[in-house]
């Protein structure tokens, strides 16, 4: 793991507001993820969790607001954050393998000859054997089924050694052994104290897996405890439409009606 500094890392957002083709992605999003946190982000399909994961990438230009990362800017920390994409975000006809792949993860770290030492290839490797792809080494990244090329992007992440993980829809369309292996390599990061970011549409996994939950519909709704967060209320203000809660101890499910999935298009605000 990359040394930290001596103040641990802290994920701040302030005011984070992004802008697509003139409409709102995401607006006015303040919040801060403690150094070590396990923080799931959910809501509904377009509400902009994909945008914030790029964002806090820098991958998309903030239209107002600031992301900090230990306390400096976005992109004052050499190779901190790591990003596991959506399947649909890959080209899988691209020609490599596996190893090339997760090596992929090392290239923040090569130094000006971009030639892989012992230690890059003793970390693709530890990497490989921690998801349980060690013997797809040399496998066509394309031949691989769903649940095998989600693990080795996340192994591509793991070979990163980053301090912060953003993980977009990661159990999406998986079998249950990629489920397990990737619940236990959550455990793992966990003790390494890496601060990991997961979207998902799971209510069940995020009240049982995370320490935290952001509920999220373009604008940040509710940010806490899923015992605090995950309420019959907020689910609704979050996905709108018709919202199926179980209620804690088995007592039952609920029915709550909102009038709509996300929030209308918003015209873009005035930029501070």
């Amino acid at each position: 793991m990359v040394p930290l500094p001596e103040e641990p890392a802290r994920l701040e957002m302030d005011h984070v507001t992004v802008v697509y083709g003139g409409h709102l992605a995401l607006e006015d999003v303040t919040a801060q993820v403690p150094h070590g946190a396990r923080v799931a982000v959910v809501g509904p399909n377009g509400a902009g969790k994909s945008t914030l994961f790029k964002a806090l990438m820098g991958l998309v230009p903030l239209y107002t607001g600031q992301i900090f990362i230990h306390g400096q800017p976005l992109g004052s920390h050499h190779d901190c954050v790591a990003y596991v994409p959506q399947r649909e975000e890959v080209d899988w006809r691209f020609p490599v393998t596996v190893a090339d792949v997760v090596m992929m993860g090392r290239y923040g770290h090569l130094g000006w000859l971009r030639r892989p030492t012992a230690r890059d290839r003793a970390i693709v490797q530890r990497s490989l054997e921690q998801l349980g792809i060690l013997d797809l080494a040399e496998r066509p990244i394309g031949e691989l089924s769903g649940g095998q090329q989600r693990r080795t992007f996340l192994a591509r992440a793991l070979a990163q050694e980053p301090h912060i993980l953003l993980m977009d829809e990661p159990f999406t369309g998986i079998d249950v052994a990629t489920l397990e292996t990737t619940l236990q390599v959550l455990d793992h990061l966990r003790d390494a104290q890496v601060t990991v970011l997961l979207s998902t549409h799971d209510l069940n996994l995020a009240a049982a897996y995370f320490d935290q939950v952001i509920l999220l519909n373009r604008r940040l709704i509710h940010y806490g405890p899923p015992e605090e967060v995950l309420t019959p209320e907020t689910i609704v203000e979050t996905f709108g439409g018709q919202v199926f809660w179980l209620e804690p101890r088995g007592e039952g499910p609920r029915m709550a009606t909102a009038s709509h999935c996300c929030p209308p298009e918003q015209s873009v605000p005035r930029r501070r």
